[in-house]
């Protein structure tokens, strides 16, 4: 299994927008009574891409909606006064700022297909392998354990995710001692080693809870907290 952790979702869906706009550009190039150069063509295509853009935000995902098409604009101030050259390149030129649309397309398609396949809901979406995982005790009040890794996989579908109390902790947590060392640490465990699901393109930092029933998952975008009715954890010795 491989290593590398990319989103496989987006990689096929911009595969097959890559594809459709290779296809457009082959009917317009066939219609051509001069053929151009095929790589003048991919660069007036990749040129046209360039527009002024609106940007907004769907699922954690930048949503880029183009507006006006200044690589147009600018290839047909540069190809106008040359004979012949702006009426060969023009369809090239459009076909690149549409290929803006397509690509958008592409990206609201991947969207529920991504959610579907990796629910982010999920614990087993960010806990998939975990062959090599460990814990590690990031605060002084964490006792001495090992990860139960049979245990953490069995009940993984028995996760809850529960709500999120930010301030509830943090005053559990600070408010009650100036002394570091002697702070209750709420997770004072981090899960290492451990991967998400093959082409989700998730990576995160897990948290386990002082009595290994929670996990707080944090990625990029947000941080997620589930609990169960079992700890994941056990007594033992563990790297400092």
């Amino acid at each position: 299994m491989w290593n590398i952790n990319f989103n496989i979702i987006v990689f096929l869906t911009e595969l097959i927008a890559w594809a459709i706009i290779g296809f457009i550009a082959f009917r317009i190039y066939r219609k051509l009574s001069i053929k151009p150069r095929i790589w003048k063509v991919g660069l007036v295509i990749l040129f046209g891409l360039f527009s002024f853009s609106i940007n907004w935000t769907m699922f954690d995902t930048l949503i880029r909606i183009s507006i006006l098409p200044l690589g147009v604009w600018i290839l047909y101030a540069v190809l106008k006064g040359k004979e012949g050259r702006w009426q060969t390149y023009r369809g090239f030129a459009w076909l690149g700022f549409w290929a803006n649309y397509i690509f958008l397309a592409a990206t609201l398609i991947a969207l529920p297909i991504h959610q579907a396949i990796y629910p982010e809901e999920k614990p087993s979406t960010y806990i998939s392998d975990i062959s090599n995982a460990s814990i590690i005790k990031t605060h002084p009040t964490g006792n001495k354990m090992l990860l139960n890794k049979d245990l953490l996989i069995s009940q993984l579908d028995t996760f809850d995710q529960d709500r999120i109390m930010s301030d509830v902790w943090y005053e559990e947590t600070y408010m009650n001692t100036d002394d570091s060392n002697k702070i209750n640490e709420r997770f004072p465990y981090l899960l290492t080693e451990v991967k998400s699901k093959w082409g989700s393109g998730i990576n995160s930092t897990i948290y386990i809870e002082e009595d290994g029933a929670g996990i707080l998952i944090s990625t990029a975008d947000r941080q997620y907290y589930f609990r169960s009715d079992s700890s994941v954890l056990k007594e033992g010795r563990q790297s400092e």
